[in-house]
């Protein structure tokens, strides 16, 4: 039995109509995000984001992420200090962000 193709364009038209088939998408093109760490800022503080685990702080300012481009929120986190957040827009242009965590007060 041969697989006639042009049979299946009027079911896939529908596929795709409602949703349930995805169509291919073209990745988006990645956008460098470095970050700068202030002194008193420790370096196991804990990068996210878009609340994904990314890494330490002192390894992400050295090696950098690549965002694709559209809104991320950036938090870092370290217990005793105030969390760091940043809401950031990625389209082409290079991101550099300075990281300060702030000591929580005893």
């Amino acid at each position: 039995m041969s697989l006639q193709l042009w049979r299946l364009a009027p079911l896939l038209s529908v596929l795709l109509g409602a949703g349930l088939l995805q169509a291919c998408q073209v990745p988006r093109a990645a956008v460098r995000l470095s970050m700068a760490r202030a002194a008193e800022t420790p370096r196991d503080a804990t990068v996210y984001i878009d609340e994904q685990f990314v890494g330490f702080l002192g390894v992400v300012a050295a090696r950098g992420v690549k965002l694709p481009e559209g809104e991320h929120r950036i938090t870092v986190e370290k217990v005793g200090y105030f969390p760091w957040d940043r809401l950031v827009v990625s389209d082409r242009q290079p991101i550099s962000l300075r990281v300060e965590l702030r000591k929580i007060p005893e």
